[in-house]
This record gives C-alpha cells, structure tokens and sequence, in this order.
C-alpha cells in the first residue's frame, strides 16, 4: 500500500462550499455563473497537492432523498424539500451542508444550478472518475466505495457533513477530512483520536450510534428526546452499543431510570429503523470505473471550450499542474 491512497469526494458538499465561499466575478448578471466551477476545480487542486492520491472519486448525488429512508423516516430532509431559501454556506455548524443532486431534483440557489453541469463536464475532460448511484446518495456511493476498497489502500474521505466520520477506522485505514471549519486547506482529520477527543467515543461505529441517538435537525432526524452528543456518548460508553442500550431499556436494568427510560421506551419505533438510515449503504450497485487519476487529459477540445468560453483557464491550468499534466 505504500504510496498509494484513494480520495474520496463529497461532491456535492464542496461545490456548495465554493458556490458560497468563491466571490462571483461577474460584470454582468447576464453572464454565466462560474464561481462553484472555479472553486470546485481549485479544491481539486489543492487536495491533489496536499494529499497525493493515487485514485480519486467525485461522489455524486443522483437521488438527495431516497425513497426507502424516506418509507422508514418520513420526516427524513423533508424540510428540504421546499427549497434552500434559508441556505447558509456550508461548513457552518451545525450540519447543514446542503446536498445537492447531479439531476438537481432539489431546488439550489438560482446561480448555482447552471454550474453543475459544467462540473460535470469539468471532471469528463479531466478524466477524473466521477460516480453516482440511482436510488443512491453520495454518502451511500463513499460507503460503498469504502466497503470495497478498504484494506487495499489508505482513504480518505473528504466532506463537510460529520455523518461521514462514522467510516474512520484507523486499522483499514480510513479517514475523514472534515472541512465544516478549515476548509479543504485546513481540514480537521477524522482519526480515532480525533472521536475520542472531540466527540468521546472510540471508534466511527461509536459516533453513528451516537448519531443515532442525539438524532439530526439538519436531516429531519428525530433522535431521542433529551439525549444530545454528551449524553449518547456517555450512554454508549457505559453499555457499549446502541443494541446494548436497547436490551438494557427492555431488561429493566437499573442504570436507566426516569426521564431516560421514558424518552428512551417512547423512541423505539425511530430507534427501529434509525440505524438503516442514517447507515451510509455499504452495498449501493456501483459500476466498473477506473479510479486511477488520469495520466491524459481525456477531452482536451471540450476542457478548451470550458477554459475559452467560461473564463476557466486559470483553475484548470492548476488542476492540471497538480495532475502532473500541465
């Protein structure tokens, strides 16, 4: 494995952060948005340089609300549905970084949604493997990707959501570059020691039961009443998983008591299915890509068409120097 690491992309996430994070240079309302495209394309860049992958994936939304979470949780980001009007830039805290889908079945910031396919093009001229799953979000494709890759090589996932660090796992291994604060130039690195020292639990399997059990505003996710981040790390510490804390509510075990047992007892319908949502799939039916980052630019006339017609010649001229093609 030396010398080799695979970076995954939460794609969305990033070109939100640069739609929000890179001035808009236009002289004209009437001219094309490109300050995602720029942004986005500069990330790329910058994580090449700073992390040098071997394999790189731009993640990609093709449905932001699957339907069977939304069978199990009907309450699952249907506050989203309506729109992003109450959008603030991504990375802020607490969660709320604002997927959005490669079909933009979700409705974006009016600005934004013509930049998408011009991400799209981007990432196909580069030759830079970009992969979605019907029925499927990116979170679920990294899972995934994850699940088959693991062992084979170090990975890092790159996000502004914090459901991702429920992947670290320092002996496959696997981490997360968290950028809600620092960005994609100043990440906080998703370690085991980073969990027990910000969030007090062990491991990625600890913070999603956790997760679980303080429940997610942002997502539509209920949680359990009066149980927050230090609470469901005390509870899982104490039993030692969520089925543990399950079997000691229905066993009458003396350590839960009150309130708790109460809002626990009353949570049982969510606590049924939370752990299938909020689960990023392991198992989405991802297609036969090459992960490889290019060695050729794979469409040299449609990135010059990018570059010429849209102002782009600067970013993509860093995205290839950190390629090694420039």
């Amino acid at each position: 494995m030396s010398g080799e690491r695979l970076l995954l992309l939460d794609s969305a996430s990033l070109y939100f952060r640069a739609f929000y994070g890179v001035p808009d240079q236009r002289e004209s309302p009437t001219e094309h948005p490109t300050n995602a495209v720029r942004g986005f394309i500069d990330m790329l860049a910058t994580l090449i340089n700073a992390h040098h992958p071997t394999e790189l994936v731009a993640c990609w939304d093709n449905d932001w609300r699957p339907q069977w979470r939304v069978d199990l949780i009907p309450s699952y980001k249907a506050h989203r549905v309506a729109g992003v009007s109450d959008a603030v830039p991504a990375g802020e805290e607490p969660d709320q970084e604002h997927p959005a889908t490669g079909g933009l079945a979700e409705e974006v910031p009016d600005d934004l949604g013509p930049q998408v396919p011009l991400i799209v093009d981007a990432l196909t001229a580069f030759g830079i493997a970009r992969i979605g799953v019907d029925g499927y979000e990116a979170d679920d494709v990294i899972g995934s990707l994850v699940a088959r890759h693991k062992g084979r090589l170090p990975i890092d996932v790159v996000s502004g959501d914090r459901d991702m660090l429920q992947l670290v796992d320092d002996a496959a291994p696997v981490r997360v570059l968290y950028t809600g604060k620092g960005g994609v130039r100043e990440p906080d690195i998703g370690t085991e020691a980073m969990l027990r020292e910000k969030y007090a639990v062990a491991h990625g399997e600890g913070y999603l039961e956790m997760s679980i059990l303080r429940g997610d505003t942002s997502d539509g996710l209920p949680g359990v009443k009066g149980i927050g981040d230090k609470t469901a790390a005390q509870l899982i510490s104490e039993f030692g998983s969520l089925a543990a804390i399950r079997a000691a509510v229905d066993n009458g075990d003396a350590r839960l008591k009150g309130a708790r047992r109460t809002n626990l007892e009353a949570a049982a319908d969510y606590l049924d299915v939370a752990p299938t949502v909020v689960r990023v799939a392991p198992d989405a039916p991802l297609p036969d890509t090459d992960l490889r980052l290019p060695t050729t630019v794979a469409d040299t006339r449609l990135l010059s068409e990018l570059a010429s017609t849209y102002g782009l010649t600067s970013p993509i001229n860093r995205l290839l120097s950190a390629l090694g093609l420039g």
